[in-house]
């Protein structure tokens, strides 16, 4: 039976991208995205992959971790 943890990511990239007056559009191209990728990272409905991650903390020069948050959760299937 697989386990839900309940872990999950947090970001920033909405934050980020605010402050350096870019559009989702100009981000997604710049770290080779669409649009609607960035958009549903931002609303935290998508958990990008470990090497996306970083192409975003390098765009905003800035360590994955200032961006991308891992949140533990409780295993819900626990006894």
């Amino acid at each position: 039976m697989k386990k839900d943890f309940g872990d999950s990511i947090s970001n920033k990239v909405y934050e980020y991208r605010v402050l350096a007056r870019m559009s989702q559009q100009e981000l997604a191209e710049k770290v080779g995205v669409s649009k609607q990728t960035i958009f549903v990272m931002e609303k935290g409905n998508y958990v990008p992959t470990l090497l996306l991650a970083f192409r975003i903390a390098k765009f905003f020069n800035v360590d994955v971790n200032d961006i991308f948050t891992y949140m533990k959760g409780n295993d819900q299937n626990e006894n």
